[in-house]
């Protein structure tokens, strides 16, 4: 008999906690998910540009509101904000480039290192990605991503204005990486070249900011709800002379989320594991900021994550829906789901495989730990008007359904945070390197 009570006794310990975490989660409104999307996506804001002069102001917004949620400073940290630094490489005009025999002038180098000077051969061992005329310029970029070696891209002149904006976001590595060079040539399918660069280098601090409810008897076991807080900054002037992009749905969307649920979590107060809250920065030039963010923590310690980016618009299958990236390398979506049960909302398969989304956000420095680490989407990337242009701004984005999307995460995460579900972990011989 004391051992049936005992077990009676967890059970309806287990009941009360799942309960109590699925109370309505009325713990936040839809006027409070606009106001939050309006702020992060202000024209103040210029675009939450990772090295701009305006990103510090949304990390203090950021930042001042995990503090109204009483939520705690990570493990080390004395603020909200995670501060690294990382290193700013300009080539000088005494750097001499050649790439086949095309001379190529220091205004056409991005310099990603470390190094006061370097030198670059087909013997020193770089690794050499083309970007040719005609190839899908996003896709190399993000494929470099994870790259553990030393890298040279070779972009051909016709993405001038890719090449323009990755040297406007881009110019900053971590200090203990690797380099990257980018080259845009005419001849960028040339066998020989010879790079000298003599490079100006300075140190640019960037902050993620972070918060965390301690878990009740499960405190070493991490669960993660994140998005990206930068966006691309200021750029040139659509038709209407707006030059500022906004990024409200890419990714003040998904960050609003991550702000919302540390306040629903906050209130609810009954997490057995400990759940940390984190808007990333620098997501957009490298994924920088979340790189960081996952050397601070020891991965087999981290059970789930939640990665959230552009949810502001109803997805391929209309309201009350959204997708997982990676849904088929654990089964993670199976107990989101499950947890769902009753409810309209559904999540789905990525259906955009195509695209590998699963490798290109915030998730993926973990997921390639071994973490059950997914990015939950409702953006349809085979057609987003708004997508990284300066018409993504809040007029655009359904904040009615971006709130359901947010209670929905909020509820299909119940056992995972009562420790009751443990996903499966990702498997790292599945996932190629780089992508």
């Amino acid at each position: 008999m004391p051992c049936k009570k005992i077990l009676l006794a967890g059970l309806l310990s287990a009941f009360f906690s799942l309960t109590v975490v699925a109370q309505s989660t009325q713990t936040f409104t839809e006027k409070e998910v606009a106001t939050t999307l309006s702020k992060l996506s202000a024209d103040e804001m210029a675009g939450r540009q990772a090295f701009g002069s305006t990103i510090h102001l949304a990390a203090g917004f950021i930042a001042d509101e995990f503090v109204k949620y009483l939520l705690q400073p990570l493990p080390g940290l004395t603020s909200h904000l995670q501060t690294f630094v990382m290193i700013n490489s300009k080539p000088l005009e005494s750097s001499k480039v050649t790439v086949g025999t095309d001379a190529v002038s220091a205004q056409y180098i991005i310099s990603q290192t470390a190094e006061k000077k370097l030198k670059i051969t087909p013997a020193s061992g770089y690794e050499v990605i083309r970007l040719n005329e005609g190839d899908n310029a996003m896709a190399t970029f993000r494929s470099i991503r994870g790259k553990k070696g030393n890298v040279l891209v070779l972009m051909h002149s016709s993405h001038e204005p890719f090449f323009i904006r990755v040297k406007q976001n881009a110019a900053a590595r971590m200090k203990s990486e690797t380099s990257i060079v980018f080259v845009l040539t005419a001849q960028s399918t040339a066998e020989t070249f010879d790079l000298v660069l003599d490079n100006e280098i300075t140190e640019v601090k960037l902050s993620n900011v972070a918060g965390m409810i301690p878990g009740k008897t499960k405190p070493n076991e991490y669960v993660i709800f994140s998005g990206h807080y930068d966006h691309i900054g200021i750029g040139k002037p659509n038709e209407k002379g707006d030059s500022i992009y906004n990024g409200a749905n890419d990714d003040a969307s998904g960050t609003t989320a991550v702000m919302m649920l540390a306040k629903h979590f906050a209130t609810v107060g009954q997490n057995e594991r400990t759940i940390v809250f984190a808007a990333f920065t620098a997501e957009e030039v490298g994924g920088f900021g979340s790189q960081y963010f996952s050397k601070q923590l020891d991965p087999a310690k981290v059970v789930a994550m939640f990665n959230i980016e552009m949810i502001g618009t109803d997805s391929k299958w209309g309201t009350n829906s959204a997708y997982i990236t990676g849904y088929e390398k654990t089964n993670m979506g199976e107990i989101l789901q499950k947890n769902l049960l009753g409810s309209p909302f559904q999540f789905h398969p990525d259906p955009y495989p195509e695209q590998q989304l699963f490798y290109r956000s915030d998730n993926a420095t973990l997921a390639r730990l071994g973490v059950p680490a997914h990015t939950i989407s409702t953006s349809k990337m085979d057609n987003e008007p708004h997508y990284h242009k300066a018409s993504d701004e809040v007029g655009t984005l359904d904040t009615k359904n971006m709130t359901e999307i947010i209670r929905a995460i909020a509820m299909s995460s119940k056992s995972i945070i009562a420790g009751l579900d443990t996903p499966n972990r990702v498997d790292p011989g599945q996932l190629r390197s780089g992508n």
